[in-house]
């Protein structure tokens, strides 16, 4: 799939500027880049919860897109019945809250439930449809490694099983480098570099992506 070049401006300020990109099913894209770098907005831009300057469509029409935001959302409902919303199939759901070890908190309020469990709790409640293109922004941020790790592994699982497009934002160079295919690096507001991850992060061709590589110890 194709997403169309576009750009974002605050108070004439560009925030954000960002060529053509062609995203491939089944592959994995973390964005990396310092807090500002536009990373965020990229995704809001792509889910469509921001507009972007230009009007008119920012993805080939027809793309079903499905958005993890930072501040994930529980509603004052049971776990299980937060997950429902995402789709009817409850052998899927049980999956999903085994997958993910929250299974214990099926009958839980959700709005009860820790940072770590509410992410997990989202992240299933997502994975109950089959998108072209998933955006998660910074998914795993308040788990901790054991969950972080059970994530990564149904991030990667689902990739392949729904042959989607996925947008990983991240700031763990260390996450990039476990289960991305190809690394975007954001730095001011531009898609400064990207590619597979062995090439970007072992022989960047920027010296702004190796400064930025060499100070999170990569």
């Amino acid at each position: 799939m194709k997403t169309f070049a576009f750009s974002k401006t605050y108070n004439d300020v560009t925030v954000l500027n960002v060529p053509e990109l062609e995203l491939h099913p089944g592959k994995i894209y973390s964005i990396i880049g310092s807090n500002g770098s536009g990373k965020s907005t990229f995704a809001k831009i792509l889910a469509g919860t921001l507009s972007a300057d230009q009007k008119g469509i920012k993805l080939e029409p027809y793309i079903s897109v499905g958005y993890m935001p930072q501040k994930n959302y529980a509603f004052r409902m049971s776990t299980k019945a937060n997950i429902l919303l995402g789709g009817s199939d409850k052998t899927r759901a049980e999956y999903l809250m085994k997958a993910l070890q929250i299974d214990c908190l099926a009958s839980r309020r959700a709005d009860h439930l820790s940072g770590g469990e509410t992410a997990r709790m989202v992240l299933a409640r997502l994975m109950m449809k089959q998108y072209n293109l998933l955006i998660l922004d910074e998914p795993t941020a308040v788990m901790d490694m054991e969950t972080t790790f059970l994530s990564e592994n149904l991030i990667q699982q689902y990739t392949k099983e729904s042959n989607c497009a996925l947008i990983l934002i991240t700031h763990s160079l260390q996450q990039a480098k476990r289960i991305a295919d190809e690394i975007l690096f954001f730095n001011k507001g531009q898609l400064w570099e990207a590619g597979p991850k062995e090439a970007l992060l072992n022989t960047p061709i920027h010296p702004e992506t190796r400064q930025f590589l060499k100070f999170y110890g990569v």
